[in-house]
């Protein structure tokens, strides 16, 4: 039995659903997929349970399960709609998923990725959008700027170089993607992390793609949705190619985060430039408590924070190109 409690009843959980669900359970073992302080995920058999972040509510996370219940072409729906507590976490379940191989970057699904966005841009909340909360993006970004300058501040011998352009980059920001004040568009909904983990195939390894991870959920700025491999591309770590095939799927699919032909670093410019920061503060954070030097992609991420920091304000997309 593990000495972490959570992880350990988490695992009896799963295991108790699965059997629930599937009277032929091959019941192999418990895989732990995640245990982060943010969310713990296992899986027996077909079945996952997520232990969700201590500070995401029941009035959070229950309308975001509802959406996920009402648009199964586009996200996965969870094995039970109501979440249930556990030392003081909210724990759902889901069907198993097979998610995207890292180990082969060329068949990453970017088409697939953007399809589902727009479709999810695209799509009214099938709840009235007064019970859907925000999309988190912009606050998750000013948790990760709140820890860098908490970690900087409590040991500023060790504190690296790379903090102060972070800062810099993050401070060219409007007031509503540093989470200061409501977002401009309060009726698109989007996902609010995406990134390639996000995605699953079901209900075969062969089945659609599907967006996973309803925690971020909630109405926004589709844009943001957009940004995270909008800042990979700027910042030289994501290319060309997958770029493009990234937002012409998009724009085909009709999304409205970007216009439907043009430039459209217009509209992911404050986007771009917040997951630029965020990613950044993560990674220096994380290089700070593990007392070792930025690795040659963090280094990028700062880098571009610095190009961030020292373009004109009308001009700041630039630092894409």
């Amino acid at each position: 039995m593990t000495a972490n409690p959570l992880l350990s009843e988490l695992t009896a959980k799963a295991r108790a659903k699965a059997h629930s669900s599937h009277k032929a359970c091959p019941c192999g073992a418990t895989v732990t997929l995640a245990d982060r302080p943010d969310a713990t995920v296992v899986r027996h058999a077909g079945t996952v349970a997520k232990a969700h972040a201590p500070d995401l509510t029941p009035a959070d996370l229950a309308p975001r399960l509802t959406t996920a219940t009402h648009l199964p072409g586009i996200l996965l729906p969870p094995l039970a709609a109501t979440p249930v507590d556990l030392h003081g976490r909210l724990v759902t379940f889901w069907p198993y998923g097979t998610p995207v191989d890292p180990e082969d970057p060329d068949a990453a699904p970017w088409e697939a990725a953007a399809t589902l966005l727009a479709h999810l841009h695209r799509t009214p909340a099938p709840i009235p959008t007064t019970a859907l909360p925000p999309m988190r993006g912009p606050a998750k970004a000013a948790q990760a700027i709140a820890r860098l300058r908490t970690a900087t501040a409590a040991n500023p011998q060790a504190a690296p170089t790379a903090a102060p352009p972070i800062l810099r980059a993050w401070a060219t920001l409007p007031a509503w993607a540093q989470a200061k004040t409501p977002m401009p568009d309060t009726t698109t909904l989007c996902h609010g992390d995406l990134h390639l983990g996000q995605l699953v195939r079901h209900p075969t390894p062969h089945g659609p793609w599907l967006l996973i991870d309803v925690d971020d959920l909630g109405t926004g700025v589709p844009a943001w949705d957009l940004a995270r491999p909008a800042a990979w591309y700027a910042g030289g770590l994501l290319p060309p190619d997958e770029w493009t095939r990234f937002l012409t799927a998009y724009r085909a699919a009709g999304g409205p985060a970007v216009p439907a032909d043009g430039d459209p670093w217009p509209a992911l410019d404050v986007p771009a430039r917040a997951l630029t920061a965020q990613t950044a503060a993560r990674a220096v954070t994380k290089a700070m408590a593990e007392e070792r030097p930025l690795d040659e992609v963090e280094q990028a991420l700062v880098d571009a924070c610095v190009r961030i920091a020292s373009a004109p304000p009308e001009l700041a997309y630039e630092y894409a190109k």
